[in-house]
């Protein structure tokens, strides 16, 4: 049966229903192009303007349109692809209706936001004067695969939703993240022979040293009004051979999570200094240090247009304005470096993403729809009436 148009809370558990796991994080995993085409139908029976784009084989975005080209334009973006499911303690997939909330994989981590957007778009097609796009992109997740073909192939508006679990508080600013392997070379020998052995693994441990003074120490000295202070940790150490060999080899794994401000350079130079200073007094000492993926942090000023606009559309429903930071990385950034105001604002509860019991509120998806497509009325105006629920 044909879902009712702009039904946002029906379209959630379709989509819940699709397993989209993303094949990059889960060996196997089917990818998007099921919900993706799942979407597309209803988006085509709603009214809009849909088409479909690999951003790799078999992975398509689903770009929708509604409203008037050339005119004010508004994007709603969010992602298709969930994580793995092992652990889980419900149905992944049956999309079950429990106590008010719909369970399942994606359901907060963001089907819901996804469909909550879409169902907007669909209620003001035809009322608005300007362009709402829709994105449904793939593989955030992982790469963001997805929002990067996304943005390289010119699709751009005046501002963007990033309809991601945020209990409807909206988000302008989010951290960023650089990952580094640091790797101690040491020389290998017998255990007994510590006149001719070089330990690769305590000269780790002194690199962990600094890594602990700069969390303590540098990084609480810096800090975000939204996003408070940035962070490192310790994520993996590999190294050794066996109980009676020194280790010729150690390479720890950090994550540096990064403010507005704090750049990929800035991050590898702080750790290679901690380097140095393990170093002094140490001969024998060696240390690499390489940046392996980073992800920008974003930001976008609390009285920019777009969040006054959404502010605005929150009280008209009458809805608490709440402006937080979000600590998760989302495609935000990506959307803010290609020149596009983005910030996050959607239904269900980031706690709750890639969790055992993963959930969303069923009356807060329709909050989150009729605050949207409000948004979009008052952001693209009108054609001599305006929406409402």
């Amino acid at each position: 049966m044909p879902l009712a148009v702009g039904d946002a809370v029906a379209l959630t558990r379709e989509l819940v229903r699709v397993d989209s796991r993303n094949p990059s994080l889960v060996p196997g995993g089917p990818g998007e192009n099921a919900v993706a085409r799942a979407l597309a139908d209803v988006l085509k029976s709603w009214g809009l303007r849909v088409e479909m784009h690999d951003a790799a084989p078999g992975r398509p975005n689903v770009i929708a349109r509604a409203g008037t080209p050339g005119a004010r334009s508004l994007m709603f973006n969010g992602h298709l692809d969930v994580v793995g499911i092992d652990g889980m303690i419900h149905a992944p997939w049956g999309a079950e209706e429990r106590d008010g909330s719909i369970y399942g994989r994606g359901s907060s981590d963001m089907k819901a936001g996804v469909a909550a957007m879409c169902a907007a778009a669909a209620r003001v097609s035809t009322t608005i004067g300007g362009e709402v796009i829709v994105t449904a992109v793939v593989d955030e997740e992982y790469e963001s695969i997805g929002t990067r073909a996304l943005v390289d192939s010119g699709v751009r508006a005046d501002a963007a939703i990033v309809t991601e679990p945020t209990r409807l508080a909206i988000m302008p600013a989010h951290l960023g993240f650089v990952w580094i392997d640091v790797t101690t070379h040491g020389r290998a020998a017998h255990g007994s022979r510590w006149d001719l052995g070089v330990d690769a693994i305590r000269h780790a441990g002194l690199i962990l040293t600094e890594i602990d003074r700069i969390d303590t120490e540098l990084l609480p000295t810096r800090g975000h009004s939204l996003l408070g202070r940035p962070s490192v940790h310790a994520s993996l150490i590999e190294g050794g051979t066996g109980m009676s060999t020194y280790p010729d080899r150690c390479t720890l794994r950090l994550e540096r999570r990064t403010i507005p401000g704090e750049s990929t350079e800035q991050v590898r130079s702080e750790i290679e200094e901690a380097c140095e200073r393990a170093a002094r007094g140490k001969p024998n000492f060696r240390a690499d240090v390489t940046a392996t993926f980073s992800q920008a942090p974003s930001d976008v000023a609390v009285d920019a247009p777009v969040v006054v606009t959404l502010s605005n559309a929150l009280r008209a429903c009458n809805e608490d304005v709440r402006i937080q930071g979000m600590s998760a990385w989302t495609d935000a950034a990506l959307l803010n470096a290609a020149g596009i105001p983005a910030i996050c604002f959607g239904p269900g509860d980031i706690t709750l993403a890639h969790a055992a019991e993963e959930y969303v509120s069923i009356a807060e998806i329709e909050r989150a729809t009729v605050v949207l497509a409000q948004l979009a009325q008052q952001w693209c105006g009108g054609s001599g009436r305006e929406w409402r629920s």
